[in-house]
C-alpha cells in the first residue's frame, strides 16, 4: 500500500522560513507526479504546487510563486516545499498527494494518493 507521510511543519513568524518534507513508502516514488495542497479554516483545498516525475515541470499557485519552491529527490523518495517569507494567510493544514497517472496534475480529483497533512501556523 503506498503511503505518503508529511513531516516539517510548525509555529514561525511572518517572514520566517519552514521546509516541508512528503515520504513515501509502499511505491515507487519515481512513477508518481507530486502536489502539495493546503487547507485554510473554513476555505476549501487548494493547490500550492506540483512537480513532475522527473522534475521536468513545475507548477505554483499564483499566491507562493516566488517565496516557495517545490523539489524532489527520486533517490529518498522524498518531495520537499521550501517556504520562504511566509505570511498569515499560508496558515493551512499542508498535504501531500501523488499522481501516478498521466503526466502533472493540479486537480483534487486527478490525485491517487494523500498524506494526512501538517500544520503551518504562520504568527503576525
Amino acid at each position: 500500500q503506498v503511503q505518503l507521510v508529511e513531516s516539517g511543519g510548525g509555529l514561525v513568524q511572518a517572514g520566517g522560513s519552514l521546509r516541508l518534507s512528503c515520504t513515501m513508502s509502499g511505491g515507487t516514488f519515481s512513477t508518481f507526479a507530486m502536489d502539495w495542497f493546503r487547507q485554510a479554516l473554513g476555505k476549501e483545498r487548494e493547490i500550492v504546487a506540483a512537480i513532475s516525475r522527473t522534475d521536468s515541470d513545475r507548477y505554483y499557485a499564483d499566491s507562493v510563486k516566488g517565496r516557495f519552491t517545490i523539489s524532489r529527490d527520486n533517490a529518498n523518495n522524498t518531495m520537499y516545499l521550501q517556504m520562504n517569507n511566509l505570511k498569515a494567510e499560508d496558515t493551512a493544514i499542508y498535504y501531500c498527494a501523488a499522481r501516478q497517472r498521466g503526466g502533472l496534475s493540479t486537480s483534487l480529483d486527478g490525485m491517487d494518493y494523500w498524506g494526512k497533512g501538517t500544520l503551518v501556523t504562520v504568527s503576525s
